[in-house]
């Protein structure tokens, strides 16, 4: 048969498609014009780079090297006049293995008529598929029909959106606040030097026996009282001109504190401080390291979906090994408990100290400021970040693995308002803007139940019990329920099979709570006690045997229950229900004992200076990391091979990456907030 049969039976079989199928006319004429000019005795140049571009299928697939990524670079470079390379992405699935290729298509063909196009089989280079199955002696029916379980198509890089455009302006604004208030503030100090020098040198010749420290001191003195006595004496029994020029001079004395509090020089020196003046420093050293242990999961965690050319091996060999703990192996998620536990037992700290402040009253409003601090402490990083990821994503360039960045833009732009109203923990996992953002909002809603048990404390203790118990009861009994129910697995799960592990269990209240409660009832404990309580070292000896026994237990007991049953299994459910609130309790003595001087050498590690700057910039690292990684794993064109040293290398980039961004969004963003409550009152 000619080639000229061969390609009119293929423009009827495309245009039957277009009829029946609903491929427009427009798609099918080009696909069909790329497929004749690829089987040309010497191939169209855009042919060959489309061609090209296509995922290929590479070695190892026994160990898990099935994805077929392509080009992205490659595919949007060509351009046949009347269309141009699109790269899309499908997810097949043969004998329950789904694996992603990548496609170079034209562009006039939309996602739904491209996996029309793919199930047909109709991209082929002489009579070879450019989509072919899997082949037999990997798989042992490689000729079925292969379903098209999912198809994306990355957009070119090009001029961002509106909403993009919105949050860039969003962005740019709140960083130029802190930058041009450091400008104001070096203006004021070049004018008060160049004043200062001026002055000096006049009375010097007039009194040679002035020293120019005292004067100036003296002339600012008479400068701050006479403004003081302009503020504060009493409106009624000046001039109109005299109340106007003071309304005048309030708002000048606004406008310096604010452009000083958000500039740099009042920012930079705060971040710096190595001595703790507050109690539990411990806490820095556990801080910290419980964000390495989040950044080192989400380093591997984020990779394993799409970027690695080897996932069967690193499963097999990471996912059941102990050793890997901090690298998304077994209960590596415990590090997120420690925080909910940090955050109770300081939110009681903060609840106390206002109290306090007050003559020991609790009041509505005292309670409103309380809540309202804890949403200028988070809020502005956050929205900040969201306006962020819409933004810098947009903009960025793409690569072949960009589909989540790409999945991630568009359901910020749906999705932004949960995380403005802090409620898109509630939501399902998927489909919450910056994901990782989920512990903030629960964090926030449970904040909302520190001033009640505070205030059952101050009323009732036994009243208190009963109400912790029962809060403490919920969590577990839910828990254990769910995981019998959905047969829901002991660890963080990689593969969406367990889809019910993060639609109902993981990231909701009702499953969190117990950690953050237990902190709320250390700070409460630490609180009411005058003296220290633990009097002989066997008592401390006795408190660290069960703490670390407990943890070692509660890690060992995760790798033997590993395996999900497909029943309901009792075991499974009453580990799910406990291990959280058991972790915390054997952290919360940590602390405890720690601050009882009874630490001993985990004391003096977690206690160390060091820590203390980088735990006052934790909170900007924890909202930056998973951004810095989504953005290096979709600038890819070709997929990673793990190996320990590989992603060891990889994750130290990223904490470098992630402390030095860390502390300029700390600096523009978090610590200007925090000054403002401060100082504007």
């Amino acid at each position: 048969m000619t080639r000229f049969t061969c390609f009119s039976v293929l423009l009827s079989v495309l245009s039957c498609m277009a009829f029946k199928e609903k491929v427009s006319r427009k798609c099918m004429q080009d696909t069909k014009r790329f497929i004749e000019d690829l089987n040309e005795d010497i191939p169209r140049e855009y042919a060959a780079l489309m061609y090209d571009a296509f995922g290929k299928m590479g070695s190892d697939f026994v160990g898990g090297n099935m994805n077929r990524p392509g080009s992205f670079s490659e595919c949007i470079l060509a351009n046949a006049g009347d269309f141009s390379g699109q790269y899309c992405q499908v997810m097949l699935i043969q004998e329950q293995t789904g694996y992603l290729v990548g496609l170079c298509v034209p562009d006039s063909c939309d996602e739904a008529e491209i996996e029309i196009l793919v199930a047909n089989d109709v991209y082929k280079y002489k009579d070879t598929s450019l989509v072919p199955p899997i082949p037999s002696v990997l798989l042992h029916n490689s000729t079925q029909q292969i379903p098209v379980s999912t198809t994306k198509c990355l957009k070119k890089n090009g001029t961002p959106d509106a909403s993009a455009i919105v949050c860039l302006f969003v962005c740019s604004f709140i960083v130029a606040l802190p930058l041009g208030g450091t400008i104001y503030v070096a203006l004021i100090k070049w004018k008060k030097q160049k004043w200062n020098l001026s002055t000096v040198g006049s009375n010097f010749k007039s009194d040679p026996n002035l020293y120019g420290t005292f004067l100036q001191h003296d002339v600012h003195q008479k400068h701050a009282n006479s403004f003081s006595a302009d503020v504060e004496s009493p409106t009624e029994h000046k001039s109109g001109r005299e109340v106007e020029e003071n309304n005048k001079n309030r708002l000048v004395y606004f406008l310096d504190n604010f452009m000083k509090t958000f500039s740099l020089q009042n920012n930079f020196s705060s971040l710096w401080v190595t001595k703790d003046k507050g109690h539990y420093s411990a806490l820095n050293g556990i801080r910290i390291l419980s964000l390495l242990w989040i950044i080192c999961g989400h380093n591997i965690q984020l990779s394993s979906w799409e970027n690695l050319d080897n996932a069967k091996r690193w499963k097999d060999s990471v996912e059941n090994n102990p050793v890997y703990i901090v690298a998304l192996s077994g209960p590596s998620y415990l590090a997120v408990d420690t925080f909910l536990l940090i955050g109770g037992l300081l939110s009681v700290k903060s609840l106390f100290s206002l109290i306090h402040r007050a003559d020991d009253k609790m009041t509505i409003q005292l309670v409103g400021t309380f809540l309202l601090n804890r949403l200028k402490r988070i809020q502005p990083l956050h929205i900040f970040m969201v306006c962020l990821s819409i933004g810098l994503l947009s903009v960025v360039p793409k690569g072949s693995f960009w589909s989540f960045a790409e999945m991630q833009i568009d359901i910020c732009k749906k999705y932004w308002w949960t995380n403005m109203l802090l409620i898109n923990n509630l939501f399902f996992y998927p489909n919450s803007c910056i994901p990782w953002s989920w512990y903030l909002a629960i964090d926030v809603q449970f904040y909302f139940t520190t001033p009640l048990l505070v205030f059952l404390l101050r009323r009732n203790t036994c009243t208190l019990i009963a109400v912790a118990t029962i809060f403490l009861l919920i969590p577990c009994f839910i828990s254990a329920l769910l995981t019998a129910y959905f047969q829901l697995p002991l660890y963080l799960p990689s593969e969406w099979i367990h889809k019910a592990y993060f639609e109902y269990y993981y990231n909701k209240p009702y499953s969190r709570y117990g950690p953050y409660l237990i902190g709320i009832l250390l700070g409460m404990f630490m609180n009411a006690k005058k003296e220290r309580l633990l009097k002989k070292q066997w008592q401390a000896a006795v408190g660290w045997i069960s703490s670390l026994t407990s943890m070692a237990l509660l890690v060992a007991l995760a790798y033997v229950l590993h395996e999900v049953p497909n029943y309901p299994s009792a075991p499974h459910a009453i580990y799910q229900g406990l291990h959280r609130t058991l972790w915390a309790v054997a952290v919360a003595w940590i602390i405890f004992a720690c601050d009882e001087g009874f630490g001993g050498y985990i004391n003096t590690f977690l206690s160390l200076n060091v820590w203390i700057p980088f735990s006052s910039i934790s909170f900007a690292c924890f909202m930056i990391h998973p951004l810095l990684i989504i953005i290096f794993n979709g600038i890819q064109e070709t997929l990673f091979h793990y190996t320990d040293i590989n992603f060891f290398y990889l994750y130290m980039g990223h904490i470098i990456l992630t402390v030095a961004l860390g502390y300029v969004l700390t600096v523009l963003v978090e610590k200007p907030y925090l000054f403002l409550k401060r100082h504007m009152k």
